[in-house]
């Protein structure tokens, strides 16, 4: 099947190239989201690969009041749209509310819905109507394949600028497990597909500070699993000093070993491609 190209800025979603989706989970201060970026910038430069600066302004379903949600809606664009005009790269966040689309897409280049809000109509259609790029999260409460009901939502809209991403399915039990064949399912939607290790590997209901939060030690056999399926993107959240995170503290990666954890990606991706090409 002939897969339709999505592009963000001077990315080509969907090319032979693998991209990357990555930033800290949740918006924090200042300081650290443009040094963060700054690296990030860097790191890809190095490696050639298109990055999208992904970071939340809202972390609304977080498991309880006590946690840090983010800074809100307006102090959090000013900070991506600072980002994107500093650094040159391409921003993604997420949305909770359709009031909070057409802001977002004043400033950032792709709009994302919550997998938790995957099939939320006015949401999803709110988010379609703003003509930006939309990727749309797996619920992990629904087979792949019906992700195509929301998909087909975004179309009716007037939109076909649609990335989907994988994020593991609840088995039961607060524990995610990725099912290979979902892979599969999901590219025979049509649209560019992102697979997001690093919430793949998180326990909920586990405080974010404690280590038995997520189970980091899964995301390199995991994210080679996916890019070998043929994914197009990797959706991985990193953050200067993981354990000092305001959010997803135990899953998120750490920036400095970033480079290193992404070459063996691009080496089984550009394998996988060329092997396509012969076969085809």
């Amino acid at each position: 099947m002939i897969k339709k190209h999505v592009q963000i800025g001077d990315i080509d979603c969907g090319s032979d190239q693998l991209f990357l989706i990555c930033g800290p989970c949740v918006i924090e201060e200042e300081s650290l989201m443009m040094a963060t970026a700054e690296r990030l910038r860097a790191i890809a430069d190095d490696l050639d690969v298109p990055l999208i600066f992904k970071s939340s302004f809202s972390k609304d379903n977080r498991s309880s009041l006590d946690y840090y949600q983010g800074p809100g809606l307006d102090e959090g664009l000013k900070i991506l749209e600072k980002i994107k005009r500093e650094f040159g790269l391409p921003v993604l966040t997420d949305i909770h509310y359709p009031t909070q689309a057409a802001p977002a897409a004043e400033v950032v280049d792709v709009v994302q819905i919550p997998a938790y809000l995957c099939m939320q109509s006015e949401l999803v259609v709110a988010a379609a109507k703003t003509g930006t790029v939309v990727n749309l999260k797996h619920g992990q409460f629904i087979a792949p394949d019906n992700m195509s009901k929301p998909v087909k939502k975004i179309e009716a809209s007037g939109n076909e600028r649609i990335l989907i991403t994988e994020r593991g399915y609840t088995f039961g039990y607060n524990d995610l497990v990725v099912d290979p064949r979902s892979f599969l399912l999901l590219n025979q939607i049509g649209y560019p597909v992102i697979f997001d290790i690093t919430h793949t590997i998180r326990k909920y209901g586990i405080p974010s500070k404690d280590p038995k939060g997520g189970n980091r030690e899964y995301l390199s056999v995991l994210s080679r699993a996916g890019v070998a399926s043929g994914v197009d993107g990797i959706f991985v959240e990193a953050h200067p000093n993981p354990p000092d995170a305001l959010c997803d503290a135990a899953s998120q990666y750490y920036l400095d070993q970033l480079a290193d954890f992404v070459r063996p990606l691009l080496d089984i991706h550009a394998l996988v491609r060329e092997q396509a090409r012969l076969t085809a």
